[in-house]
């Protein structure tokens, strides 16, 4: 999930999801992957925050080429932290997925309003959560051209 040196060439994904469940199969989803990513896992809004903005201890944290965000977290929950990315000119280049089980229509709208790149809804089975996780890989690694990749 976390490797100590990722190669430079691979895709590197922060996930701040505070299921562990949910963690364990989108790793193992995305380790099956054509495509080499490195995968960051965080349980908890303030920690995620401080990884993005390499506070310790993430002072020497790569910056993610993509973000999976849940909205109901401990600490700061996910509304707070997109707010946050998407009024930071250091980070709000950096696409956020919206991945959570709420489907609420105030939620959808406010993260679309407040930068949200994409909003899913999580679906309740193993199966068809890793079909979701793979069409995220799908679609954000191979269809979309990312910032990342021409800096």
């Amino acid at each position: 999930m976390d490797p100590i040196s990722p190669p430079d060439n691979s895709l590197h994904v922060l996930l701040i999801e505070d299921n562990l469940a949910d963690i364990e199969l989108t790793s193992e989803t995305l380790a099956e992957c054509k495509i080499l990513i490195d995968l960051k896992a965080l349980m908890n809004g303030v920690e995620g925050l401080k990884y993005l903005r390499r506070e310790a201890p993430f002072d020497n944290a790569r910056r993610p080429d993509l973000v999976l965000l849940d909205l109901n977290l401990p600490g700061l929950d996910g509304r707070e932290i997109l707010a946050e990315i998407k009024t930071d000119p250091q980070l709000q280049h950096i696409p956020v997925v919206i991945l959570t089980t709420s489907e609420a229509g105030e939620d959808i709208v406010k993260s679309y309003a407040s930068g949200a790149n994409c909003y899913i809804t999580k679906p309740v089975g193993l199966d068809e959560f890793a079909k979701l996780v793979r069409s995220i890989e799908n679609f954000w690694f191979t269809v979309v051209k990312l910032p990342t990749q021409f800096r």
